[in-house]
């Protein structure tokens, strides 16, 4: 069995992954605000855990993935007041999107998948602890916890107190015992979604669903906790301080979640994503026009802690890449597998030095052409251990290659027609009209291969 190491972002170092308990890995990732629709950055943490609860159950006998939705949001209701739709309406509408655009990526549904809204019981007791303990204050209708309450505030982050409140973008209220506490309960107007609670109608702040989320689902402490790099400061930041001082220990940062595991950032032809910009990506877009497997595989080609640079050459050689391997697969469809063959040690000891994708990514496509080579059944089920791993080269390798056409877009009868044509030009030795034919069917959309035996056509 191969050992895991993953980087963990609450000790900054890569450690060999321990679980709490090896009977039941328990893993929470924080999930998309649905108010619009989710871009490529939000998909590349979608993917990335995925793989990583992927990993986790190729080694351990049960693994709880949880994936939040936050459905109560300020953004939420600014979309509500732009458009005059319903804030249910909206949530439900960009939640199932989410899941849809997810799921063409090859992305597994969470174990479960909690709403905001189904937690505010659990988020108001969590908050009377904190009060209780002397770590927040109600004021002015808002309930705040007190940062230099929790001395260390900054543990994951590394921020000094200066950086926090810059950071922070805080709001200066004069209900504020300090400029950099936050909130965690607000009021709300007569137009906005609210809750009763002991500080009067109101909502939860966005850092305070999470941390109840995740010990309901999860129980403290847990293993894994995770998300994109931008949620480091303050959100993460923010969690630790809730969890740590309401149902943990706050002199362990640990004592919340024992790893911490962040994914950077993705940019577009070089260009940090921004409205201003024009060059926000959409994960909607881009599976209308791309194949999933192919996305997800772009968004596996960086290692997970770096920067990923979207691109459409990036995108062109994932697309060869698969092709390579689905040619192989092909060249050994009539095959067998072992359905219980395990992926072989090169690829798995990859994956398990930190979700190297890269390396493992370059071990399936030699495994794929020794595969081809080899003509063997361990050798082809080794191939499709691995490739269930990372979800990729799932789909039927004569489909995925064009050489069977399941849509009503092809006119086969007439492909067959002119291709019958063109053989026996050739046996006549009329090469011009071969050649008319050939640009012809190119021009529909359809390659053709000649073969020992024979002539054959696929979609190009």
């Amino acid at each position: 069995m191969s050992e895991l190491k993953l980087h963990n972002s609450l000790t900054r170092q890569k450690e060999i992954f321990t679980p709490i308990d090896e009977n039941h890995v328990r893993l929470y990732a924080c999930g998309p605000t649905v108010y619009n629709y989710a871009h490529i950055g939000n998909a590349r943490m979608a993917v990335v855990f995925d793989v990583l609860a992927n990993v986790l159950r190729s080694i351990y006998p049960k693994v709880t993935y949880v994936s939040n939705i936050t459905d109560v949001d300020d953004k939420i209701m600014t979309a509500s007041r732009e458009t005059g739709v319903p804030i249910e309406e909206i949530t439900t509408k960009y939640t199932d999107i989410y899941n849809q655009d997810m799921a063409s990526l090859g992305v597994t549904a969470p174990d479960i998948q909690p709403r905001a809204t189904a937690h505010i019981p659990h988020m108001v007791r969590l908050i009377e602890k904190l009060i209780e303990k002397g770590h927040a204050y109600a004021a002015d209708g808002h309930v705040l916890f007190h940062v230099p309450s929790f001395d260390k505030y900054g543990g994951l982050s590394g921020r000094s107190r200066d950086e926090q409140i810059a950071g922070a973008r805080v709001e200066v209220a004069s209900y504020k015992k300090d400029p950099a506490d936050f909130v965690l309960w607000k009021p709300s107007k007569d137009d906005e979604p609210g809750w009763e609670s002991p500080w009067g109608k109101g909502r939860p702040g966005w850092h305070i669903e999470c941390s109840a989320m995740a010990a309901e689902h999860l129980g403290l402490p847990f293993d894994i906790h995770g998300g994109g790099a931008d949620l480091k400061f303050p959100h993460h930041e923010n969690e630790i301080a809730q969890s740590c001082c309401g149902d943990a220990n706050p002199d362990d940062l640990a004592s919340f979640a024992k790893y911490w595991v962040h994914n950077g950032f993705v940019t577009v032809e070089g260009e940090k994503m921004s409205k201003s910009l024009g060059n926000v990506t959409l994960a909607h877009d881009l599976v209308n026009d791309h194949e999933g497997e192919v996305l997800r595989l772009t968004l596996l080609s960086a290692h997970y802690r770096q920067p990923l640079d979207w691109t459409e050459d990036s995108i062109a050689q994932s697309k060869k890449t698969l092709d390579r391997i689905y040619q192989n697969l092909r060249e050994i469809s009539d095959i067998s597998i072992d359905e219980n063959a395990t992926a072989p040690s090169e690829f798995m000891d990859a994956l398990c030095d930190d979700l190297n994708t890269p390396k493992a990514i370059a071990a399936l496509v030699k495994l794929a052409k020794s595969a081809a080579e080899e003509k063997t059944s361990n050798a082809k089920s080794s191939l499709i251990a691995a490739a269930k791993i990372l979800n990729i080269a799932q789909q039927n390798p004569d489909e995925w290659l064009g050489y069977t056409v399941s849509d009503d877009s092809v006119d086969v009868a007439r492909i067959e027609g002119l291709l019958k044509e063109r053989t026996d030009a050739r046996a006549n030795k009329n090469y011009a009209r071969s050649d008319e034919i050939r640009d012809e069917l190119l021009s529909m959309g359809i390659a053709i291969e000649d073969t020992p035996n024979g002539a054959i056509w696929k979609k190009a």
